[in-house]
């Protein structure tokens, strides 16, 4: 980051360039390239931008966490993996979240999480609606959710994942 014109930027990126070459390195033009921070970057998974900060005119530089874990989480409760236990797919996704939530933890992360937590949830209870669609919805949560909670359960595995609070 540079505090200053696009012709600073650039030229400082021509000086690091420089400085790899020394060392045999070099930046490759397709992935390095000069933004301003307003249209926000995306780096190692998180996305950086200059935004205003809720209920002040002062504005900051917030890092949010990719969403990308929606997809695998999709992936994971598809109509394919029907065959699978609940157990397994609940142990799957626990893993699966909590490394992601590990990596991300470092950011302004906190409505991202509960957006990626409520689709967790949607996808998992669907799954489970679709393998067990003989039965009503009232018999599949007295089957699956943790008594007290919306917390979904089977064998022993408790998922992370639960809905949004409204």
């Amino acid at each position: 980051m540079v505090s200053g014109q696009r012709h600073h930027a650039e030229t400082l990126r021509e000086r690091a360039s420089d400085v790899l070459a020394l060392l045999g390195l070099h930046l490759a033009p397709e992935k390095t390239r000069v933004v301003h921070i307003d249209e926000g970057l995306d780096f190692l998974g998180f996305h950086i931008r200059w935004l205003r900060k809720h209920g002040t005119d002062k504005h900051y530089a917030y890092t949010i966490p990719s969403k990308a874990i929606k997809r695998k989480v999709s992936a994971q409760t598809y109509r394919s993996t029907l065959h699978k236990d609940p157990a397994e797919v609940i142990a799957t996704l626990n893993r699966m979240l909590r490394g992601w939530a590990n990596y991300f933890r470092y950011g302004v992360s906190r409505q991202t999480f509960s957006h990626v937590d409520s689709h967790a949830w949607c996808r998992l209870t669907g799954w489970i609606y679709r393998k067990h669609s003989r039965r009503g919805w009232r018999q599949l949560q007295r089957r699956f959710c943790v008594p007290g909670s919306w917390k979904i359960t089977h064998n022993g595995v408790v998922s992370s994942a639960r809905p949004a609070s409204r």
